[in-house]
């Protein structure tokens, strides 16, 4: 008689990745120099006319079809089985 148990295969999982942040502090100076230039502005407008008129047309089409076979539902009786 055997007495060894039956092993099954392992189950592997994916590896769990962990991560460690080290920070450092460094102190960049910036510097921003800046300047104000004052501009002075003057504007002429011209204003021009254009005179129009409208008017309107109404156009109607119609198209006319010649079908054969039954009247399609819902336009035409119905068979009731």
């Amino acid at each position: 008689m055997n007495c060894r148990p039956k092993v099954c295969k392992p189950i592997v999982y994916p590896t769990q990745c962990c991560e460690n942040h080290n920070f450092q502090k460094t102190i960049v100076p910036h510097i921003h120099p800046s300047h104000t230039t004052n501009v002075n502005h003057e504007m002429y407008e011209h204003i021009h006319y254009y005179p129009h008129s409208e008017s309107a047309v109404n156009e109607v089409n119609y198209q006319n079809f010649n079908a054969t076979g039954p009247v399609p539902y819902p336009y035409g009786p119905t068979n009731n089985y």
